[in-house]
């Protein structure tokens, strides 16, 4: 008996779409919006009237009834063209709105899910903090109950608000004209040994006190929005608690362990658009007399990139297919996402070798594809931080 990993019909005709559209509809565009580091809300908006922020959601909250799997497939299509459009929905999904979707009430998913996962509205996640970076538990923002009350009735709210005070930073798409909140990590108390409780708490934008920072100037992904966020005096209904206080910070590990396994499929589209972008510069590239792909050196470097962006594909459809079937999948999220971000990197590299000169240009997709690589081993997790977890899993620890 062999295993097929053959996508099923209805997965295949998702992947055919989505690459149609980052062909048709991405690649014309996108260099512009990169240039001009300007957000690409057409484009955005296209994806949200496509159904592609709602996918792995039940269609009673307005998504389309996939999974992780039918995500992985669109992101990796994306990046195959571009991470910038790509990061947006990973970001959009698997930080904006999984959260409220795994750890909200009833109320909070009806109330935020059908925006979110029409792509109206987009969600972002505050986990990280100026002074934190990798070590996430060492949260400074604050979330402190007050009988006050906001806007909302002390009835709607449960009695009083949160006042939050602090600041989180890299936070993407937390600062469009179309997100409509963020969900932040917070200490709310202390346990009896002295170490913090942090909890979640939803922060509507527009919120008073909320203040959205300029965009960051980034090396990549400029296309996408990143800022800093800071929070003064910011009050909101009790009722934001997104899940049980003082489990914030189990919550948004489960968040990451997921968006590992986005992470490594938009890495494997990146991956192998640098595949694609160099097979089809060397059939056209001429060189004393001949494409430079009838060299065995370029050749030899082309086989090694397909084995790499193939070998990667494998790693997060399997991580993703144990997440859709209940199995443990935290190991195999953090191989999938250090071994596709670490191969990104790489292939990044060769592509611009083999377009030499023409490869350092911002018109040609890879001179993108190699400035969008980097931040795939340090973001949601650096590559040190998978290698621990995968240590962890192994039992080493």
């Amino acid at each position: 008996m062999s295993l097929d990993h053959r996508l099923p019909a209805e997965l295949e005709e998702l992947r055919r779409t989505v690459e149609a559209f980052a062909h048709d509809v991405v690649a014309p565009k996108i260099g512009e919006y990169y240039e001009q580091h300007a957000f690409p809300y057409e484009i955005v908006q296209e994806m949200g009237r496509m159904g592609l922020f709602g996918l792995p959601f039940p269609e009673e909250y307005g998504g389309m009834g996939g999974d992780y799997l039918a995500l992985g497939i669109a992101l990796e299509e994306l990046a195959r063209v571009d991470s910038s459009v790509a990061i947006t929905l990973e970001a959009g999904v698997s930080l904006g709105a999984m959260p409220v979707y795994h750890f909200g009430t009833e109320e909070q998913k009806r109330e935020w899910l059908p925006k979110l996962c029409s792509g109206e509205m987009l969600g972002a996640f505050g986990l990280t903090e100026p002074d934190g970076g990798s070590d996430a538990g060492a949260t400074r923002t604050t979330a402190v109950r007050d009988g006050g009350t906001s806007r909302s009735s002390e009835a709607e709210s449960g009695g009083g608000d949160w006042v939050i005070n602090g600041s989180k930073c890299f936070i993407t798409n937390s600062g469009t004209d179309i997100t409509g909140l963020v969900t932040v990590t917070a200490v709310t108390g202390r346990k009896d040994d002295g170490s913090p409780l942090i909890s979640s708490v939803i922060v509507p934008s527009g919120t008073p006190g909320f203040t959205v920072g300029a965009p960051y100037s980034k090396v990549g992904w400029s296309a996408s929005d990143t800022r800093e966020l800071s929070f003064s005096g910011v009050r909101v209904p009790a009722a934001n608690l997104l899940g049980e206080e003082g489990r914030g910070y189990a919550q948004f590990l489960r968040i990451l362990d997921e968006g590992r396994i986005a992470i490594a499929a938009l890495a494997t589209g990146l991956a192998q658009g640098c595949v694609d972008e160099s097979v089809r510069y060397a059939k056209e590239r001429q060189a004393f007399g001949r494409p430079i792909g009838a060299n065995q050196a370029i050749q030899f470097k082309l086989a090694d990139m397909e084995m790499r962006a193939h070998t990667s594909r494998l790693a997060w459809r399997d991580a993703a297919s144990r997440l859709v079937h209940g199995e443990p999948f935290k190991k195999e999220a953090a191989l999938a996402k250090l071994y596709s971000s670490e191969i990104a990197v790489d292939n990044a590299r060769e592509a611009t070798q083999i377009h030499g000169g023409y490869g350092f240009m911002n018109e040609y997709p890879v001179a993108r594809m190699w400035r969008d690589a980097k931040i795939l081993e340090i973001g949601e997790g650096t590559s040190e931080v998978q290698r621990m977890l995968i240590a962890r899993e192994l039992g080493v620890v």
